[in-house]
């Protein structure tokens, strides 16, 4: 089971465009990577079946962690075809998950960067953001995840991207999901106060 080292940057479309530029001018493209997501929000896993409509390819992936709940994903991957994705979706959500399933529509292009992968995308719920992540074997010692952790800091440095920190992102994952369970979400109720 690979791990993911991935942190992730929001951000206004300025920053999304010139981020763009410099990645095609310095980073190694490795093309576009838009894809139709079904995710569930499980309390502590990620469920999700993608349809990678640029490459034609699809997946089930479970991550073993949630956004917010730290930088590493040890996560697992089922390839399945793109035809098989409404039947992938008809199974989770007969199995009792359809209440936590969310739809997202995701325009990426991928990049490498100092050995940085890096998706800079924007989704309806998001905006416009990036996801900076390193792959490491399953068995990665906790050295080379703060390496790893370390180059993604430092890339995110100098291509002038903050990184959310931990509480940014779980505090933005909580108010999209009391906002697709049709609860206000906190800074509304910050707001309403």
């Amino acid at each position: 089971m690979p791990l993911e080292i991935e942190m992730r940057a929001r951000f206004d479309e300025a920053v999304y465009d010139r981020l763009s530029v410099r990645l095609e001018q310095e980073g190694t493209d490795l093309g576009r990577d838009d894809k139709h997501i079904y995710f569930y929000v499980l309390p502590d896993k990620l469920l999700k079946v993608t349809d990678n409509t640029a490459a034609g390819t699809a997946k089930i992936t479970l991550k073993h962690s949630r956004i917010g709940q730290g930088a590493a994903f040890p996560e697992t991957e089922i390839a399945i075809g793109p035809e098989d994705v409404p039947a992938a979706v008809r199974v989770f959500n007969a199995l009792g998950f359809e209440s936590q399933m969310h739809q997202a529509f995701n325009r990426r292009h991928n990049y490498r960067f100092r050995g940085v992968e890096i998706a800079v995308k924007w989704s309806e719920a998001w905006g416009h953001h990036a996801e900076f992540e390193v792959l490491l074997d399953d068995n990665a010692s906790d050295a080379a995840r703060r390496e790893a952790a370390d180059r993604i800091f430092a890339v995110a440095k100098e291509l002038g991207v903050m990184l959310m920190t931990e509480q940014e992102l779980a505090e933005f994952t909580a108010a999209f999901e009391a906002e697709q369970a049709g609860h206000a979400t906190p800074a509304e109720v910050e707001h309403q106060g």
